[in-house]
């Protein structure tokens, strides 16, 4: 088993280093084009915006007179003295725009300068959009430097249970991993000892190593590990979920997702405050004629799935396969909606998959019990503990 998934994650693996180097060498070279359009570009607005305040200059000498100034000239004789300043070249002459004409110019050059300092901030913009670009993928190649001269790069098991994959930090060697044990992913910090160092120094740095371990390993509080949401903002995703529950049932061949959990549904801009998509349909059932009965359907596949989030039919083990239905999805609801508003899960939140089967966690979960804080509504309770039910006629 080792075996397949070193073989299937080194497949992987090169996969992804051939199309990052790929994607890295056309961005850079987009980034630079990029880079020289945009300064021609901050040239060309430079040079409009020098040239547009030397003809306001000028135009700012040829301010007619105001009509309480004496020596205005008379309305009739106006057409005439422009004709005549015009035909001598007198261009520049004062007297050779109206005030009209001159506010209107005057207008059009305010106008024309707002506008160049408008893009002169886009361009400004795009030039520290591509600088924070640029930065990103320094810091992507030194990554995968330190990843190529690495002891760790051909994704060795350590203790026989974790495999090292790519996702090295930037202090010492932290890792993400595939817990082997576990059946899931982890961070793993790898710490190395100096050859050079004194054994007091190392004997310092192995203490604490040691202490950082034991903190994080009795750390157990929902502002450190887990981050909470706001009620509001667990209704939200709620809704959009059971939404999307609904689409499945009504559809003319139902579906039970079976494989409801966060890390299922993804935040389509990042927020918890926005839209949300169902994903991963690996478990999936399709309710059909000729398996769903009055009683639901045969759980085919049972071991599989997220123990934390399944209702207790799902944990039975006997002769005959246990009977599910779309209620196997409404369970999943609760127990998101309760990790979203405490930060932890609402049965077996410090356990394994295997502890909570072995222990038969989930059939033993009759109740649900909520922390004292944070403060929750009554009502939010009371949708919690009927997706929770633990009878699934209930």
């Amino acid at each position: 088993m080792n075996k397949k998934v070193h073989e299937k994650l080194s497949s992987r693996q090169k996969s992804m280093q051939d199309q990052l180097g790929f994607e890295h060498f056309t961005t850079v070279r987009h980034d630079g084009f990029a880079f020289q359009n945009l300064v021609k570009q901050q040239e060309g607005v430079n040079q409009q915006r020098e040239d547009t305040e030397m003809q306001r200059k000028l135009l700012a000498k040829c301010k007619p007179p105001t009509a309480n100034n004496s020596q205005a000239p008379s309305t009739n004789s106006e057409p005439k003295q422009r004709k005549n300043k015009a035909v001598n070249g007198a261009e520049n002459d004062p007297f050779l725009l109206t005030l009209a004409e001159y506010h209107e110019q005057e207008e059009i050059f305010k106008f024309r300068l707002g506008h160049l300092k408008k893009e002169e901030a886009e361009i400004q913009a795009e030039l520290e959009h591509l600088e924070r670009i640029r930065n990103l993928h320094i810091q992507k190649l030194k990554r995968i430097n330190n990843e190529d001269n690495s002891q760790f790069k051909d994704h060795p098991t350590l203790n026989e249970r974790c495999i090292i994959l790519l996702g090295k930090g930037g202090f010492n060697e932290v890792y993400k991993a595939f817990d082997l044990y576990e059946q899931r992913y982890a961070a793993v910090k790898i710490h190395q000892l100096h050859k050079s160092w004194s054994d007091k120094k190392k004997e310092n740095y192995h203490k604490h190593t040691c202490r950082e371990y034991r903190i994080h390993k009795e750390l157990d509080h929902p502002r450190i590990q887990h981050k909470l949401m706001s009620e509001k903002e667990a209704r939200s995703i709620a809704m959009q979920i059971v939404n999307a529950l609904r689409y499945l049932n009504e559809i003319k061949s139902p579906i039970i997702h079976y494989d409801l959990k966060p890390g299922n549904t993804l935040l389509v801009d990042g927020t918890t405050c926005g839209e949300i998509k169902i994903t991963d349909f690996g478990l999936s059932n399709i309710m059909d004629d000729d398996s769903y009965g009055v009683d639901g359907m045969d759980l085919t596949f049972q071991g599989a799935g997220p123990y934390w989030y399944l209702p207790p039919e799902c944990s039975r083990v006997g002769k005959e396969p246990p009977k599910i239905s779309n209620k196997v999805d409404v369970r999943s609801v609760g127990v998101i909606v309760f990790q979203c508003l405490y930060g932890r899960k609402s049965f077996g939140h410090n356990q394994s998959q295997q502890d909570i089967l072995q222990e038969n966690t989930i059939l033993k979960a009759t109740e649900v019990q909520f922390p004292v804080k944070p403060v929750v509504s009554s009502e939010a309770k009371a949708f919690i503990r009927c997706c929770l039910a633990y009878r699934k006629e209930d």
